[in-house]
């Protein structure tokens, strides 16, 4: 995803910014290495399930074995796992997640393909009857790629609320279109936000009090709904982009600060992503590659 030459105010908000973060002044890169590693070990609340191993993309067929191989990898460092689709073998990385007990958010990839959305919806519904669906996330950033009207995507959010009305509903996007489409805000049981420092230039020395006023934008839009981040991540390689940089030390110093936070202040997080996954290097560049905590062999990075 990418939020580049996105221009919108953030509300600061010190009850979410009072959290500094982690002092890494005097860290050696092992010292920095071994608290990455007990962050993890710590356990986080949710992760985004990365689908594809490396030669696959959208539109390839997916197994339950591939799928259960990840679930498998994941699933002592997590309470929640986040999939992106429900057709063409997503649709068993919450039946999986769920024998393995884990909860999940699933979503419904919208886009302008209507046939492929009712597909997807249907997918998502079916889903969330068997009882695979805990949060139900209809559509992902379909706003900010101007795929579909509010119109349109107001439609398909009732009618998922209406088929399963005792799931939550929401809807995915950047912090900010919740306070630019206040009716999307007002359909949503709950406010599922995307909040990237990275794609908004910043050094990432100012990243973690970034991210915590994304999220006080998006609960000043909420108007007392819960704000969950579904997703956030830092690459640890490839292309950086203005002041923020793409490597692995400051991959680490992220998600240590963004999971101490999370612990902190009691903030939904889910973590992108959970492995690298090669396909994504179109319009992202080369750093879509490299937003995982494991590497595309399925190996921790550090």
């Amino acid at each position: 995803m990418s939020y580049r030459e996105k221009h919108n105010f953030l509300v600061a908000n010190t009850k979410y910014t009072s959290y500094k973060g982690v002092d890494f002044s005097k860290s050696s890169e092992e010292e920095l290495t071994r608290l990455w590693l007990e962050t993890l070990q710590n356990g986080m609340h949710g992760l985004c399930f990365s689908l594809y191993e490396d030669g696959q993309k959208p539109g390839d067929i997916i197994t339950e074995s591939q799928v259960q191989k990840r679930i498998d990898i994941i699933k002592p460092y997590t309470k929640w796992i986040r999939s992106f689709s429900c057709i063409e073998g997503n649709e068993h990385i919450p039946r999986i997640a769920k024998k393995n007990g884990l909860k999940t958010m699933v979503g419904a990839w919208l886009s302008d393909d209507l046939e492929l959305n009712e597909e997807e919806i249907a997918g998502l519904i079916e889903l969330a009857k068997e009882g695979s669906v805990d949060i139900a996330a209809v559509g992902n950033e379909v706003l900010y790629r101007n795929d579909l009207s509010s119109e349109q995507l107001l439609e398909y959010i009732n009618r998922v609320k209406t088929a399963i009305p005792n799931i939550e509903v929401g809807y995915v996007d950047a912090y900010y279109e919740f306070t630019q489409h206040p009716e999307i805000a007002e359909a949503c049981d709950v406010i599922l936000s995307n909040c990237y420092p990275f794609w908004e230039g910043c050094h990432l020395d100012g990243a973690l009090n970034h991210m915590q006023q994304m999220y006080g934008q998006a609960t000043d839009a909420a108007n007392g709904k819960k704000v969950i981040i579904t997703e956030t991540g830092w690459p640890s390689q490839g292309s950086s982009y203005k002041g923020a940089m793409s490597n692995a030390t400051n991959a680490m110093k992220y998600f240590i600060n963004t999971q101490a936070w999370s612990a902190n202040e009691n903030i939904d997080i889910f973590y992108f992503s959970s492995f690298d996954e090669s396909w994504k290097v179109g319009a992202e560049g080369d750093v879509g590659a490299y937003w995982g905590l494991w590497d595309k062999n399925e190996k921790l990075k550090f």
